[in-house]
C-alpha cells in the first residue's frame, strides 16, 4: 500500500511539472498594463492616423497576443512552395523589451516628462525617431518580432498584417484568407 502511495505522489509531481513550466513561460511573456499603455502611446505616433484609434488598439492587442501565444520549439512547418521543414521556433525575444521600455521612460524624464506615455505626441514622435535611428538605423521592418527594436517590431507587426494591406490598397485584399476561385478574376471589393 505504501508503494502505491509513493507512486501516485510521484506521478502527480511529474504531471504538475509541465503545467508549472507552461505557467512560468506564459507569465514571462505577458506585458504589464503599464507596458501595454506604453505600446498604445507608441502606436499613436507610428501607425497611420487614418486607421483610427480602434485599429491602433487592435494592432497593439495583436502584438501583445503574438507574445502570449508564442511557444518555443513549435513546429514551423515549411514556407509556401518549399519542400523542406524549417527549424522549430527558438526562444521568445520578449525579454529584450524590458530595457527598451526603461529607456523610453528615461528619455522622457530627460525631456521633462514623468513617463513616455505622459509626453505630448510630438515629443513621443521625436523619441521614437531617435530610437529608430540610434545606435543603428532600422532599415527594414521585421515580419515578426525580433526583440531588437520594440518600435520596429510593433510597426512591422501592423504593416505586414492583413488590415494594413487592406488599408493601403483601400480594398478587401484579405491577405491571410483563402478566397475561392469563383471570383478570383474579379478585383477585390473596395473598402467602404
Amino acid at each position: 500500500m505504501r508503494r502505491r502511495t509513493v507512486l501516485k505522489s510521484l506521478a502527480a509531481v511529474i504531471a504538475a511539472r509541465p503545467a508549472a513550466t507552461l505557467a512560468q513561460a506564459t507569465a514571462a511573456t505577458t506585458f504589464s498594463t503599464t507596458e501595454i499603455d506604453t505600446l498604445h502611446a507608441i502606436a499613436e505616433v507610428v501607425l497611420p492616423a487614418e486607421i483610427g484609434a480602434d485599429a491602433r488598439r487592435r494592432a497593439v492587442t495583436t502584438f501583445v497576443a503574438w507574445f502570449a501565444n508564442y511557444r518555443q520549439g513549435a513546429d514551423m512547418g515549411h514556407g509556401y512552395g518549399a519542400s523542406t521543414l524549417r527549424a522549430p521556433s527558438g526562444p521568445s525575444q520578449f525579454s529584450r523589451y524590458a530595457s527598451q521600455f526603461t529607456a523610453l521612460d528615461a528619455t522622457a524624464r530627460s525631456r521633462g516628462g514623468q513617463t513616455f506615455r505622459a509626453l505630448p505626441a510630438s515629443d513621443r514622435r521625436a523619441i521614437v525617431e531617435q530610437l529608430l535611428n540610434d545606435p543603428q538605423p532600422v532599415n527594414r521592418l521585421p515580419t515578426q518580432p525580433t526583440g531588437a527594436n520594440l518600435v520596429a517590431d510593433l510597426m512591422g507587426s501592423y504593416f505586414t498584417s492583413a488590415d494594413a494591406w487592406d488599408t493601403c490598397y483601400r480594398a478587401e485584399i484579405q491577405r491571410d484568407s483563402c478566397r475561392t476561385l469563383d471570383n478570383s478574376a474579379e478585383p477585390p471589393r473596395p473598402i467602404k
